[in-house]
């Protein structure tokens, strides 16, 4: 918690600047919704897509680099979303401190998750 001028104590979010907060969920949301229109762009062109061409597709690095940049500012995008909700309507510092305890772990788990499928070996195998 930081001290302020007049001795209220503000506890801030992702950057520590509620405004800078504010750019973060923004720019999360412009991001998602690019990557909802180039899905969506994708799936109006091509008709039946097939697994063939959904792999290909999302195997290209375009997508590949556009997908990492989607699950970092969906990261962001939640951190910020969840931290302003438990904080406004979770009035106990404990229970609120383990609820963000958990939620950072689970977008830390869902960043990693998410790297791995796009850059790891998993993504491309076909199970046969």
């Amino acid at each position: 918690m930081i001290k302020n001028d007049s001795g209220v104590k503000s506890a801030t979010g992702l950057t520590g600047s509620g405004s800078r907060d504010w750019i973060v969920q923004r720019f999360g949301a412009v991001v998602l919704s690019i990557y909802t229109i180039v899905l969506l762009g994708f799936f109006l062109t091509h008709g039946d897509v097939q697994f063939i061409e959904w792999s290909a597709f999302m195997n290209s690095l375009p997508m590949r680099l556009l997908s990492i940049v989607a699950i970092i500012a969906l990261a962001g995008h939640a951190w910020v979303g969840l931290w302003t909700v438990l904080t406004d309507y979770v009035k106990s510092g404990g229970l609120r401190l383990i609820l963000q305890a958990l939620m950072v772990a689970a977008i830390l788990v869902y960043v990693f998750w998410g790297i791995m499928i796009f850059w790891g070996n998993g993504f491309g195998a076909i199970a046969v």
